[in-house]
C-alpha cells in the first residue's frame, strides 16, 4: 500500500474545522482505494505567531518542504488585525510561496445549477460558467522590492513595487496554454497593458508562446473590462491567466458565479515534481471566517474539494479525485446546505453526507 505524506496546516477561525472533514474525506478514500496517508499537523498563522512568535515556525516550514502536498485551512483574523505588528498571520502565506517556490495558482470556478437562487447573478447569465483562472503567485506587487514605509520631510509615504521578469511570465503562461489545452482551447490572457509596462512585456510573452500553441485561441483583455464580463458574461471564459494582484481580486470576483466563497477550493502548485505528481499547496479560497469559527456551521465543501485537486494533481489519485468531486457534487445538489447557501445544516451534517458518498460503491466519473 502507498503512503502519501501530507502536512496539514488548519490555521486560524475554521481553517481546522473543515480541514479535518477533508482530512476524513481523503482517508474515507484511501480506505477505497488502498492507500494511505501520513498527516503531519503543524501550526501556521495567527495561531502560531501566538505559540512560537512566527508565523510560519521553520518546523512547519521544513515539513512542508519533506512532504508530497501541503493541505492548508486558513490564516488570520481580527486577532492579529494590527497594521503596525512586525508579523502578520498572512506572512506565513507570502514564505509559503516563496520558499516553496508556488508560483501558480489554480482556481476553478463552476455555476452549479443546483445553487441558482444562491449566486447574486441572474440564473441565465450563470447557468453553464465553468472556468479556469490562474493565477501568477511569487512576482508582481506582493513581491517586488523595493517596499515599505518611509517619512521625509515630515511626509509619510509607502511604495510597492510591480516587476516581472520574461520567464516568471512564461511560466505560468506556458501552464495556461497546458490546461486551456486540455479544456476547451480558449485562453483569456488578462492586463493593463494601456497602462503598465509589467503588462505590456507581459502581453508580447503571451504572443511569443502562442504562437508556437496553434490549439488555442488567445486573447488578450484588460482587467477592468475582465471584472465587468465575469458577471455578466461568465460564460464566456474558458482559462483565465493574469498576474498576482488582479488573479487575486478577479478569483474572489468570481465566487458570485458559483454562489459562496465556500465552494471555491484552489491549488498552489511548484516546479518540483514528487513520485506521483508536481507538489503544490491544496487550500478553500474563503478564508478564515473568524465570525463563525467553533460555531460548528462551516462549509466543508471548498476544503474537500481542495483535497479532491491534491489527490488527483500531488498524489496521482485520479480515481480517488473523481469520488471526492461525486460526492461535493452530490452534496451541491441534493445534499444538506451550511448557511452561506441558505440552509440551516452544521458542519457535521454535511460530513455525515460526503462521507456516505465517498464509502458508497458505486462508479463516478469527474
Amino acid at each position: 500500500m502507498t503512503t502519501y505524506r501530507v502536512a496539514l496546516l488548519g490555521g486560524d477561525g475554521i481553517g481546522p474545522e473543515v480541514c479535518a472533514v477533508a482530512r476524513r474525506a481523503v482517508d474515507a478514500s484511501g480506505e477505497r482505494f488502498g492507500f494511505d496517508v501520513d498527516w503531519d499537523e503543524l501550526p501556521v498563522g495567527g495561531t502560531a505567531l501566538e505559540v512560537t512568535g512566527d508565523p510560519l515556525p521553520p518546523a512547519t516550514l521544513e515539513a512542508c518542504r519533506d512532504a508530497d502536498a501541503v493541505l492548508l485551512g486558513a490564516v488570520g483574523g481580527p486577532r492579529w488585525d494590527d497594521p503596525s505588528a512586525p508579523k502578520r498571520p498572512e506572512d506565513a502565506l507570502l514564505a509559503l510561496r516563496a520558499e516553496l517556490e508556488l508560483f501558480a495558482n489554480l482556481r476553478p470556478v463552476r455555476a452549479h445549477d443546483a445553487l441558482a437562487g444562491a449566486s447574486p447573478l441572474r440564473p441565465e447569465v450563470r447557468a453553464g460558467a465553468d472556468m479556469m483562472i490562474v493565477r501568477e503567485l511569487t512576482g508582481g506587487l506582493y513581491f517586488g522590492t523595493p517596499r515599505g514605509r518611509s517619512t521625509q520631510d515630515g511626509v509619510e509615504s509607502a511604495v510597492d513595487t510591480l516587476r516581472y521578469t520574461a520567464p516568471e511570465i512564461r511560466r505560468i503562461v506556458e501552464l495556461g496554454f497546458d490546461l486551456a489545452a486540455t479544456r476547451r482551447g480558449h485562453l483569456t490572457s488578462v492586463d493593463k497593458a494601456n497602462v503598465l509596462a509589467s503588462s505590456r512585456l507581459w502581453r508580447e510573452v503571451v504572443d511569443e508562446v502562442a504562437a508556437g500553441r496553434p490549439g488555442v485561441t488567445v486573447e488578450h483583455a484588460l482587467v477592468d473590462s475582465t471584472a465587468y464580463l465575469l458577471l455578466t458574461d461568465p460564460r464566456r471564459f474558458d482559462v483565465i491567466v493574469t498576474e498576482n494582484l488582479f488573479g487575486d481580486i478577479l478569483s474572489d470576483e468570481a465566487a458570485a458565479v458559483a454562489g459562496s466563497l465556500g465552494l471555491l477550493p484552489s491549488a498552489s502548485l511548484g516546479a518540483r515534481v514528487t513520485p506521483y505528481g508536481r507538489f503544490g499547496l491544496y487550500e478553500p479560497v474563503h478564508g478564515s471566517a473568524p465570525q463563525i469559527a467553533g460555531q460548528g456551521v462551516a462549509n466543508p465543501l471548498a476544503a474537500v474539494a481542495s483535497a479532491a485537486m491534491m489527490l488527483r494533481l500531488s498524489l496521482g489519485q485520479g480515481e480517488a479525485a473523481d469520488t471526492l468531486d461525486h460526492a461535493v457534487n452530490r452534496a451541491v445538489e441534493a445534499g444538506p446546505r451550511t448557511p452561506d447557501l441558505g440552509g440551516s445544516a452544521r458542519t457535521g451534517d454535511v460530513e455525515a453526507f460526503l462521507l456516505a458518498t465517498i464509502e458508497a460503491p458505486v462508479e463516478v466519473t469527474a
